[in-house]
């Protein structure tokens, strides 16, 4: 899939203010500091499409872009770690499970994950709550370019294993460095090859 164009459309917390579902979304959520805003960036090639930021937790609303006029790309608020309030986290996490449970246009769910990590407890039981509620989803990992290659095969298969206690199968798995802009190709021609899936 070639990128032509990748514009912001709109911000905002309510659901019901979102644009209408009328062409498939594709929703980036992962671990504050994850990597999110610059991979979208790569992504998308715009620089500054998304806010990236060195302070996790930059991320508080549902920004909708939209792509090629065809598809929403959707960064959604890291869960975590985040310098904020408890308060503000709860509100987070409330419209964020809205917007996850009832996004009638939701093609999937692109959920980050540091390679650089083990497996980490919030970010499989963040999986395990999409898969409880049926919500397709896949993985990314990113920043493999910070370490070396058999060091995150490593950490990738510590995931696998650990995912494969509850789950029969895996999602797709993506392997993704922002700055280098390894695995841009592959990631997209899969959501080219899963809009076509799209019957709106």
């Amino acid at each position: 899939m070639e990128i032509k164009t990748a514009e912001f459309v709109i911000s905002n917390t309510d659901i019901s203010k979102c644009p209408e579902p009328k062409i498939p979304e594709y929703a980036f959520i992962g671990r504050s500091n994850v990597g999110k805003s610059s991979l979208i960036n790569m992504l998308t090639s715009k620089k500054s499409l998304a806010k990236t930021s060195s302070s996790p937790g930059k991320t508080q609303l549902i920004n909708h872009f939209i792509i090629n006029e065809e598809w929403y790309l959707v960064d959604l608020p890291g869960y975590g770690y985040a310098k904020t309030s408890k308060t503000n986290r709860a509100k987070w996490s409330k419209f964020i499970n809205q917007y996850l449970t009832k996004r009638e246009n939701l093609m999937c769910v692109v959920v980050l994950v540091d390679s650089r990590l083990k497996p980490q407890k919030i970010d499989v039981e963040f999986m395990e709550f999409l898969g409880v509620n049926g919500i397709p989803f896949v993985i990314v990992f990113t920043k493999i370019d910070k370490l070396s290659s058999s060091a995150y095969q490593k950490n990738i298969a510590a995931y696998k294993r650990e995912m494969l206690k509850t789950w029969e199968s895996l999602p797709p798995l993506f392997k993704t460095s922002a700055s280098t802009g390894y695995g841009r190709e592959i990631f997209l021609d899969f959501i080219e090859e899963t809009n076509k899936s799209w019957m709106g």
